[in-house]
């Protein structure tokens, strides 16, 4: 199984970068046989209301509110009275439009009266600001050839498309990655065992507060069993199981100013899969000041041959072949400074007989 990751998002076995979309609810919902929700121990648990929202997709950021709001018997002259008791502006008119799902918090004075709105309507920290998307596009959001970019190397219909669904075409469009350090871990029995990703993001634009990850997988029986965020807060975790596909939404915990830079790191373990792992893969959109790959092997399942490859997109020939030595503590690695848009990939080879699979995150 090998793995791929997108600059701006990252994945594992057949998979896609991820995308966020308008309304914010998780992307390609199918219900719980296809959605499995893996809560991630990040000290902060995604709350009950959002997990129930990612399993049935019943759950959205007017919904919610409305419940709060029924179930704290408070008006919404009142709750813009308190507000405006913590230094907050906000009409009964724009809650009201809140409610009804009319328009969206966005900009940073009401991403903050979301987070004072949850400790007045007495619900967890996250709870709402979980629920939200990115900006709802006005015109012509996103940077020209923003979508063309990702299908020049994706290519149409796509597994990242399929997962993201709506989210796909403004997907991550407020940040872009500036270096990526994918780590791949292979187990005794040559699967794969795990993949780490720590990524430095920079704002395009003033406000943005997250960004999505999709990581496919090519063996069905690879799974993820657990997933950690060391930075960041994990907001969404969904599997989607007819794509062998995780979608991760994780939120940097504060709004970014235009150029700000912003580090998220996480970790996904995986279950045991059927066939042993021959390649890991990240597609790239746009320009990365440098791509860091290191595949680290069990000393029982080393690989005989290892190198590195180029694709134009994904399921073009690979090319730029070369081979890179396994180093002391049985792994290699590949840094790509100035690394360009395409797909970036190592694979290795166990010797005759050996058949496998990837991995890639978008």
């Amino acid at each position: 199984m090998a793995s791929r990751a997108d600059t701006d998002e990252a994945r594992a076995p057949e998979g896609r970068a991820p995308a966020a979309r308008a309304e914010g609810a998780p992307t390609a919902r199918a219900g719980t046989e296809e959605a499995h929700i893996t809560a991630a121990r990040t000290g902060r648990a995604l709350t009950s209301s959002a997990l129930h929202a990612a399993a049935t997709g019943a759950g959205t950021f007017p919904a919610v509110l409305r419940e709060a709001l029924s179930r704290r018997g408070l008006s919404l002259e009142r709750v813009s009275e308190r507000l405006k008791a913590r230094g907050i502006t906000i009409s009964r008119a724009t809650l009201s439009s809140w409610q009804r799902g009319r328009s969206q918090p966005e900009r940073a004075r009401s991403l903050r009266a979301v987070e004072v709105l949850e400790e007045i309507l007495e619900l967890p920290a996250g709870t709402l600001r979980s629920l939200l998307g990115p900006r709802r596009p006005r015109g012509r959001t996103a940077p020209p050839g923003t979508e063309g970019a990702a299908l020049q190397i994706l290519g149409e219909d796509s597994v990242v498309e399929k997962a993201l669904g709506a989210r796909f075409r403004h997907f991550n469009q407020e940040t872009g990655s500036l270096t990526v350090h994918d780590i791949v871990r292979v187990g005794e029995s040559g699967t794969l065992s795990g993949i780490s990703t720590t990524t430095v993001l920079r704002a395009g634009r003033a406000g943005a507060d997250r960004a999505v990850f999709v990581l496919s997988f090519d063996d069905e029986a690879a799974e993820p069993v657990d997933i950690r965020v060391t930075c960041g807060r994990l907001a969404e975790a969904t599997y989607l199981k007819r794509l062998n596909s995780l979608v991760l939404e994780i939120h940097f915990g504060r709004a970014l100013a235009k150029l700000d830079t912003t580090v998220v790191s996480y970790a996904v373990e995986v279950s045991p899969s059927r066939t042993p792992a021959t390649h890991y893969e990240r597609w790239s959109r746009t320009n990365l000041h440098a791509y860091l790959q290191q595949v680290f092997f069990h000393p029982g399942a080393l690989p005989v041959d290892c190198h590195r490859y180029v694709r134009e997109k994904v399921g073009a020939p690979p090319r730029a072949q070369r081979r890179v030595p396994l180093g002391a503590a049985h792994d290699v690695h590949v840094l790509t400074s100035r690394c360009k848009p395409g797909v970036h990939g190592v694979a290795w080879g166990y010797g005759a007989g050996t058949a496998g699979t990837g991995g890639r995150p978008g």
